[in-house]
């Protein structure tokens, strides 16, 4: 199994970055799926998830408004559509699976399967 994230970059406040994660060896409609952030020297927590049984989203409060998440079935892919980007959004972001419950949780325990993670820089 893997997970390629892809979409990270520079970008000035305010801006947009749309970040992907493709999986192989995995269909992840299958599974719940999410988007998690770490910035340094802090815990990486969790920022947005599509639940599989009723693909239903759940986000952080943080990105609530700002940050769109989607899956494409047919490309096997996760997406993260990231707007009104701030410097607190400065982190490497990780996509995941949880194989295991029916909804999805923000909470990186229920997460077995992880990508390698892709860097956001906000930043002027």
């Amino acid at each position: 199994v893997q997970l390629q994230a892809s979409g990270g970059g520079l970008v000035q406040p305010g801006g947009s970055l749309r970040l992907s994660c493709v999986g192989s060896g995995i269909t992840l409609d299958y599974y719940n799926i999410g988007w998690f952030r770490q910035a340094p020297g802090k815990e990486r927590e969790g920022v947005a998830c599509i639940s599989r049984s009723d693909g239903s989203t759940s986000y952080a409060d943080s990105v609530k408004d700002r940050f769109t998440i989607s899956r494409d079935n047919a490309e096997n892919t996760l997406n993260l559509q990231m707007n009104s980007l701030k410097p607190e959004d400065t982190a490497v972001y990780y996509c995941a699976v949880d194989r295991w419950d029916n909804y999805c949780i923000l909470r990186k325990a229920s997460y077995d399967y992880w990508g390698q993670g892709t860097q956001v820089t906000v930043s002027s």
